[in-house]
């Protein structure tokens, strides 16, 4: 591996010559097979061309800047990047910008919404449906280009970036002080306290009685929200963030079964909220689609809270999981070894840890960034990818990865403004050509192979479908279609 002068020797023990072995080796074992196909009239001896046009894993990025950059040439170069180096958009679905008004959610597009309005918008940031676009047309131009749809959330228990204003209005006045003091507005306060404050000392079923109308509003608004995205996206959605960041309120132990509120550290939300997400979507959404849990907590309470959702029959068919370098420092303290934040063992040890639940890994959410945006903090940043994503495509509970800010300053308020992998005139910076190297070239199979004497071909490639094309004993060019996995 070639060294950049940018990096320490501490780092590089860390990503050593027998890491790298493991990590190749595991890449071969995981996400490769073999497969043979028997091919129409071609005589023994010819010669075929496999050529991979698709992956089966997973290479994502959210697309919340849909038409929202500014100016129409960014805009197109940022929605080419998706069926050519990205498979899999993450479209917003986040209740508070979905629904800015009670009943009447956001999904046809309006003016607002269009490249007009933000091409000649003076404070794009500064706008209530900034990175949250309105999912009609995000969904048919992913539909249209044959991309892998993932919405998120459903349901999330966030109330700074979840939860509608409108709603956050109706928590009874007597305990609206102490829910804004456990939204985490003072700094310091610790979880459980703001639990603890959050519902004035009260048992879930005591904060139940008290405020009966309210509880029964939240638990019906959640249902009704899982039903509405449903029905209107079912058939057209392959998967599903059901819930977003609840492990920590498990691991206070706040999520009762059969109760019909949740003392949430966030505040007020319904009971056992993330059972029952899980079975109202099951119920009305079609069974191709993957229901995922989702989450940056990834200590046991994760692990411990999927496990029992499975048990108690939920349909989870994803863990998600979630890995945020936002702040500019740690990049460079891991660059000069003076932090092992996500080196090899911690990143075998984690996911080890997490594919104890025996499911697929989706790592949902990444960010990585360049410290100053100078050539140094983009070298930085592309070389902390490179071997981030080799190790993670390596794992074998890994399914798919997904990229958060593709744009630079494009991310929500307090993330950095240099995490993309593009400027924010879509210039690519060195970790975008770092992830096209990999998944265009390192990591897709292009073979000429010669017929059997029974007209067969065989090959080992990345798993996904190949196109096979060859000439019959006519003389006539003929292509098929077939599936590796």
């Amino acid at each position: 591996m070639e060294k950049s002068k940018y990096f320490s020797d501490k780092y590089y023990d860390l990503w050593n010559s027998d890491v790298q072995a493991q990590i190749d080796a595991d890449i071969e074992k995981n996400r490769k097979a073999s497969g043979s196909w028997q091919l129409e009239n071609i005589a023994p001896g010819s010669g075929v061309k496999a050529e991979q046009i698709s992956h089966d894993f997973v290479f994502g990025a959210h697309i919340f800047n849909f038409d929202q950059l500014g100016d129409d040439e960014a805009n197109a170069k940022y929605k080419e990047l998706y069926g050519t180096l990205f498979n899999s958009a993450t479209i917003a679905f986040y209740w508070k910008q979905l629904e800015l008004e009670e009943g009447k959610p956001r999904f046809a597009a309006e003016y607002r919404d269009s490249a007009e309005f933000w091409n000649n918008c003076p404070n794009p940031k500064e706008q209530p449906h900034w990175r949250r676009p309105a999912t009609d047309p995000v969904v048919d131009f992913c539909v249209k280009k044959g991309i892998r749809l993932h919405c998120h959330p459903l349901v999330w228990g966030n109330y700074r970036w979840m939860i509608p204003d409108w709603l956050i209005s109706q928590i009874p006045l007597d305990e609206l002080s102490k829910f804004n003091f456990a939204r985490g507005e003072k700094s310091g306060i610790l979880v459980s306290d703001a639990a603890k404050e959050c519902h004035g000392g009260m048992t879930a079923n005591e904060w139940a009685d008290k405020y009966p109308e309210y509880t029964a509003k939240i638990n019906t608004l959640m249902a009704k929200r899982i039903m509405e995205i449903a029905l209107r996206y079912g058939d057209r959605i392959d998967s599903y963030d059901v819930v977003n960041e609840s492990a920590t309120d498990f691991g206070l132990g706040v999520q009762v079964p059969g109760e019909r509120y949740c003392k949430s550290w966030y505040g007020p939300m319904p009971g056992d909220y993330t059972y029952r997400a899980f079975k109202i979507a099951e119920s009305v959404i079609p069974g191709f689609a993957k229901l995922n849990i989702n989450d940056y907590n990834m200590s046991d309470a994760y692990l411990n809270q999927t496990v029992d959702l499975l048990k108690r029959g939920c349909k989870i068919d994803i863990m998600g999981a979630q890995m945020h370098l936002f702040d500019p420092q740690v990049c460079l303290d891991i660059a000069d070894g003076t932090s092992d934040r996500e080196s090899p063992g911690m990143v075998y040890e984690k996911f080890n840890r997490l594919g104890k639940a025996g499911l697929p890994i989706h790592l949902s959410e990444i960010t990585i960034t360049a410290p100053n945006n100078d050539a140094r903090g983009q070298e930085i940043q592309a070389v902390i990818t490179r071997n981030l994503y080799r190790l993670w495509f390596s794992l074998a509970p890994m399914m798919g990865i997904t990229w958060w800010n593709v744009v630079d300053d494009c991310g929500a308020p307090g993330e950095p403004a240099v995490s993309g992998l593009y400027s924010k005139k879509m210039a690519p910076k060195p970790a975008a050509e770092v992830l096209q190297d990999l998944i265009n070239n390192q990591w897709k199979t292009r073979l000429d192979l010669t017929a059997d004497g029974e007209g067969k071909v065989s090959f080992r490639g990345f798993k996904g479908k190949y196109r096979l094309s060859w000439c019959d004993r006519n003389g006539n060019a003929v292509e098929k279609i077939v599936h590796l996995q």
